[in-house]
């Protein structure tokens, strides 16, 4: 009785985590469809606002913040602060890349290459005395032959937008590998809801001098802003939070770079995006490529560190 509980809340988890990757996923057509209307900046200054506003809510529903509570509380008001603009700016840095390359690429390449900081997080993490294994190197490198099939073109030129793509997913590893670090000592909500705040503001200042701020094209972008702010960020990040109570980091791991798969769906759907097999061939080996890296974490014991590490980068 007690095992069928556990499988059916397992099960439940999955499907929510699942639910959870296809919510990002289609949210880089989100953000391409935004961007009809408005300027990449000015899309992700308002919809990280709406992403911020959104977690105000679930920090008091979720009991973290209390006044005096040691987990929210060991750096200290000023310290909390500081680590939200630090990774609110990783973040600006990694979610700008990313939204001014959606103009130069589409949707599902945009997502596979985003999803290579599964991989880049544990390479990165050598500078901090992390240990990798031999299957990130196999991953790395399956994903790498999977990046020139889909972004090199002949005279092995990488398109612009694939470029920046690329740039974006860096600074995204350094965006989780920041949070992994913080989130021991901040609680991650308000960790969220603060550095979404920051790189709003960031991102709004810069709309202010680069863009044409107009209130009809606002409202006009107001479905995939919507869905960027409330349904990215506040939604799928609640929904991630409840299944990760029930599921084991592995199944986290591995369910989370099926993002990449939805992107590409989602192009189809909704963009009538296509690729050639050579296109399609490189996505199939950097879906490997993010499986192969997390070949360790599949077949051996979770560890906790793993959960806090499931933050989502981009969203």
């Amino acid at each position: 009785m007690i095992q069928k509980l556990m499988e059916k809340k397992t099960l439940r988890s999955d499907l929510l985590l699942i639910l959870t990757s296809a919510i990002w996923g289609f949210a880089f057509v989100a953000q391409l469809v935004g961007m009809d209307h408005i300027g990449p900046y000015l899309y992700n200054g308002i919809r990280f606002a709406l992403g911020s506003l959104s977690l105000i809510p679930l920090i008091f529903f979720f009991g973290k913040y209390k006044k005096g509570k040691k987990e929210t509380s060991s750096l200290g008001r000023k310290g909390i602060l500081l680590a939200g603009a630090g990774t609110g700016t990783v973040l600006f840095l990694g979610a700008s890349l990313q939204q001014v390359g959606l103009q130069y690429t589409t949707a599902g390449k945009a997502g596979f290459i985003t999803g290579l900081y599964v991989i880049l997080v544990p390479i990165l993490g050598i500078a901090l005395r992390h240990k990798t294994g031999v299957p990130t190197w196999i991953g790395a490198l399956f994903a790498a032959a999977g990046l020139y099939l889909i972004s090199v073109k002949g005279g092995f030129q990488i398109g612009r937008g694939d470029l920046l793509i690329l740039a974006c997913s860096l600074f995204f590893a350094m965006h989780v590998l920041a949070i992994d670090h913080f989130s021991r000592k901040i609680d991650p909500l308000i960790l969220s809801a603060i550095q979404f705040a920051v790189c709003s503001l960031y991102s709004l200042a810069v709309a202010i001098f680069r863009e044409p701020i107009i209130l009809d094209d606002i409202f006009k972008a107001a479905i995939p802003i919507l869905y960027g702010g409330l349904g990215s960020v506040g939604i799928a990040y609640t929904l991630q939070v409840v299944a990760q109570k029930d599921a084991p980091p592995a199944h986290s791991a591995i369910i989370m770079s099926l993002e990449s798969v939805f992107a590409v769906i989602g192009g189809i759907i909704f963009l009538a995006e296509g690729m050639s097999l050579r296109g399609y061939i490189g996505c199939g080996l950097m879906l490997a490529g993010m499986l192969a890296s997390q070949w360790d974490v599949i077949f051996r014991k979770p560890v906790k560190k793993m959960k806090k590490i499931q933050i989502s980068a981009q969203k």
